[in-house]
């Protein structure tokens, strides 16, 4: 019974491995669509081979003899490369391997080894939050296994096949974990759970990269014959080169010894590089009366130790910073400011918020204005909406704002999709959701994948004037927006001056993309909206 039992579930696996793999090309196909055909081929070649040995070994793993067929583990490994961009994230969307194991070695049954998920294109390792499923649990497809960080924000990972989770490999809190490295093992069977107690994975399954073979030893040189010296050049020995002296004057020489000064560090100005009076008086006028602060010490006269703290790094710290670091070293930045009066702006934002009032929706801030005003003069100089390759320049037809959102574990930028086309009330509801969402920490990739232009603002939350922001690849354009300040201007009227509030903002441009004349006609169409608001409602 026992080894019809072994058939028929490996019957059962080869049966499910069409649809595994006809999912996972609908996935590639997906992520792959945007000019890499090519590399899509190449994976479903490999996996059509994979697959091909698999069935072939079947007879292998269910105990069935087979010519001289390797008795070792056969694994299909499915790899899902890139980031699928719909709402319900599966397995099959975001593990990274799934691998198939047989008894044919090991001795363990029939398990599935679940990789850690490529969840974001800049992923390569993420940490897990916690695990909503503990070992004995029976799992369903689309129920959440756990919760993984990623270098964005935190996504729930989903099962998509049935089985019971026999061994959690990576527990909660576990951090920097490869891409592909196995952090669960799922079986078919619940009498099978038992046997993965004590279950770790090799080293080659685990992800870790192999053994470097030892290196070839460095080819014998042979030695070198050294010329034969002239007897005459032998029997004369070098002398020892003699140290530098030191020429100072008798009174120079006094002087130092007095104000305790080394000649060693005083460059001599008078005949033949000799140090005088007057190079002494240079050096002790330089060295002022500045007298270091006196180090702290305890009561035993040892130096005291420094106090601090050391705050480890969150995967959204460290992927920021790297990403800016890339941006600033890579992109070639310039930097466009322009004052705009805002009294137009803020008069039209108040009768819109008592028109909001009165209906029930949401306030509009004067952010939801620079966005709608940043989206439409995107569309009217498209060439700021683009993007650089090595190969062209991508200009994109979606107007997509990010806006950048501080919180407690980093800097978030969700994305307003399509922001040219919607109206102020739900671009101030969608920068409110998403707000909350970042600060959450419970974004999921749609919410800030896709940008083509972002929008970050100092100067209504913290009073800042003017500043310059870092661009965000694979853009090539940022606002960054001061606070309005009133400012004294000439009058046209009877009066000779008037105030009125001006708002300052910057856009950080690549230059391999935008030229100086069209960011400033960005600029331009940008103060042009500011300006004139109501034009943006038509």
């Amino acid at each position: 019974m026992a080894y019809a039992s072994r058939i028929i579930n490996h019957s059962k696996k080869l049966r499910n491995v069409p649809n595994l793999l006809r999912q996972d090309h609908a996935v590639l196909v997906r992520c792959f669509s945007n000019g890499a055909q090519s590399s899509v081929c190449k994976i479903e070649a490999a996996e059509r081979e994979r697959v091909s040995k698999f069935v072939a070994c079947n007879h292998v793993s269910s105990g069935l003899p087979r010519n001289n067929c390797s008795r070792a583990i056969m694994r299909l490994g499915i790899p899902t490369v890139g980031v699928a961009y719909s709402r319900e994230l599966t397995c099959s969307q975001v593990q990274s391997r799934r691998g198939f194991a047989s008894d044919a070695v090991s001795g363990l049954p029939p398990h599935q080894e679940i990789g850690m998920p490529s969840l974001s294109p800049t992923m390569t390792e993420g940490n897990i939050a916690r695990w909503l499923k503990k070992e004995g649990d029976k799992v369903n497809p689309g129920e959440v296994l756990c919760e993984v960080e990623t270098d964005k924000a935190t996504v729930e990972m989903e099962c998509m096949e049935e089985g019971y989770l026999a061994k959690i490999i990576k527990g909660d809190g576990s951090k920097e974990i490869k891409v592909g490295e196995i952090i669960a093992i799922t079986v078919e069977e619940e009498e099978d759970i038992a046997k993965f107690k004590d279950y770790s994975p090799s080293t080659s399954d685990s992800g870790a990269p192999a053994a470097k073979e030892p290196a070839a030893p460095p080819p014998k040189q042979e030695p070198v014959q050294q010329p034969v010296s002239s007897p005459e050049a032998k029997s004369k020995p070098r002398s020892p080169p003699s140290e530098d002296r030191l020429f100072a004057s008798p009174l120079a020489r006094k002087m130092a010894e007095d104000h305790k000064v080394p000649l060693s560090s005083i460059k001599g100005t008078g005949p033949d590089g000799r140090i005088v009076k007057a190079d002494i008086e240079d050096y002790l006028a330089s060295r002022g009366k500045d007298v270091s602060a006196p180090t702290p010490k305890t009561k035993d006269g040892k130096l005291e130790a420094l106090d601090y703290v050391d705050i480890p790094h969150s995967q959204i710290r460290k992927v920021t910073a790297s990403r800016l670091l890339i941006s600033k070293q890579t992109i070639p930045h310039y930097y466009l400011t322009v004052d705009t009066c805002v009294d137009k702006l803020l008069d039209l934002r108040s009768q819109l918020n008592s028109l909001q009032e009165a209906s029930g929706g949401k306030r509009i801030s004067v952010n939801d204005l620079v966005i709608k005003a940043a989206a439409l003069a995107l569309r009217k100089v498209p060439q700021c909406n683009s993007s650089w390759t090595d190969d062209y320049i991508r200009q994109y037809n979606n107007v997509n704002i990010n806006v950048a959102v501080q919180t407690e574990n980093g800097l978030y930028v969700p994305v307003i999709r399509n922001a040219d086309k919607k109206g102020l009330s739900s671009i101030s509801l969608e920068v409110k959701q998403l707000a909350q969402k970042a600060k959450e920490n419970s974004l999921k990739p749609e919410d800030y994948e896709g940008g083509t232009f972002t929008v970050s603002n100092l100067g209504g939350p913290f009073g800042i004037k003017q500043f310059c922001a870092i661009i965000n690849p694979p853009q090539s354009g940022i606002l960054a927006v001061g606070s309005a300040e009133k400012r004294v201007i000439p009058s046209s009227g009877p009066e000779q001056f008037q105030f009125a509030s001006f708002m300052s903002v910057t856009l950080s441009c690549d230059h391999r993309v935008i030229d100086g004349a069209i960011g400033a006609e960005w600029l331009k169409a940008f103060k042009g909206y500011i300006e004139n608001p109501e034009s943006m409602l038509l």
